[in-house]
């Protein structure tokens, strides 16, 4: 409790209302951003069904059949069609499990995902974090702790391993995420996200870093529990991981959530790597091609041996970042070393 109050208080410090040029905020101006934000969310929830829309017809197509193809043109009303069915199905309730718990944590893990969307950088009415880097890091890293409350609230073996895998999976992979994140946020020298489209608009950070941008799309998918990292939903000896005991709206907020956190990667992979126009069309071109990069690898790959993944992250990504830092930390020197040179 005191680490949320704390948490707050420093994200209410640190960050700065655009509104009316930053004027004085009147009623008016926070009913307006109300509204902005509200709109956000219930278009974030739309594209997270219409993406698992396009999930099923890209693994269809792959798989030689047509998919979901007869509610609505094209099946285009087939999310909405499975989301009301599973919010009217029978919620089971679990004799050995601690029931608030159990019931309690698809809904928090909905709405922690959901306030990374915070994030999303506008220029008008909505907050400008300067510290932005921080609150996705925090973010990101209470995420686990929802995972870790549902694997042990039902208690069910099964699902108890699978967070006890997802969890050690996510630790791994969190830190490498961390340490590319560092390594852009010391070259640009801000903690806001507004400051990436200024930087990169005639110089994308892919150029610079292509195998770190592969890196940054494996620990993603790594931390994110896609395919093939999908270690905490084996099919033959867990079913469905830390998540099985959950039918109807519980599995269906459960999936929301993960959906929106994928969502909300690809977007921080455009800002950080290739552009930051989010002011253009082909900034949501770029978008959708890096969720269908999710959904081909998940088509593709086979699923990894557990020690492979665990030797991938310490063996192989921890020096790439490292070695990434000490890189940008030269190019940042070099450039003081050139500016300076300049002005004498």
């Amino acid at each position: 409790m005191h680490f949320c109050v704390i948490f707050l208080i420093v994200i209410w410090q640190n960050s700065v209302l655009n509104l009316e040029f930053k004027k004085v905020i009147n009623l008016h101006s926070l009913i307006y951003l109300l509204i902005n934000f509200l709109l956000m969310l219930v278009f974030v929830l739309i594209s997270v069904g219409f993406f698992t829309l396009l999930e099923r017809k890209v693994l269809s197509y792959i798989q030689c059949r047509k998919g979901p193809n007869k509610v609505g043109y094209l099946g285009l009303l087939q999310p909405f069609r499975d989301g009301i069915k599973l919010f009217l199905k029978e919620q089971v309730y679990l004799i050995n499990s601690n029931h608030f718990i159990y019931l309690v944590c698809p809904i928090l893990s909905l709405i922690q995902s959901l306030f990374l969307w915070v994030l999303f950088p506008y220029y008008i009415n909505c907050l400008d974090f300067n510290i932005g880097l921080l609150y996705f890091l925090c973010c990101s890293s209470l995420g686990i702790y929802g995972l870790i409350i549902c694997g042990w609230s039902s208690n069910s073996i099964y699902s108890m391993l699978g967070c006890i895998r997802r969890v050690s999976q996510a630790i791994s992979y969190e830190v490498r995420l961390s340490l590319i994140l560092l390594g852009f946020f010391l070259l640009v020298d801000r903690y806001n996200l507004i400051d990436f489209f200024y930087i990169q608009n005639s110089f994308w950070f892919i150029y610079l870093c292509i195998p770190l941008f592969i890196c940054w799309l494996s620990c993603c998918m790594a931390e994110r529990n896609r395919t093939p990292f999908d270690f905490s939903e084996g099919e033959r000896e867990l079913v469905s991981g830390f998540n099985i005991e959950y039918g109807g709206g519980g599995f269906a907020l459960l999936f929301i959530s993960e959906y929106s956190r994928i969502i909300f990667l690809c977007i921080f992979t455009c800002i950080i790597f290739i552009g930051s126009d989010i002011l253009s069309l082909i900034f949501y071109i770029k978008l959708i091609l890096i969720c269908f990069l999710f959904i081909w690898v998940r088509s593709t790959l086979p699923r990894f041996r557990y020690d492979k993944l665990i030797y991938l992250a310490w063996k192989c990504y921890l020096p790439l970042s490292l070695n990434y830092i000490c890189f940008f930390i030269w190019l940042k020197l070099l450039c003081f070393y050139h500016f300076f040179l300049w002005s004498y």
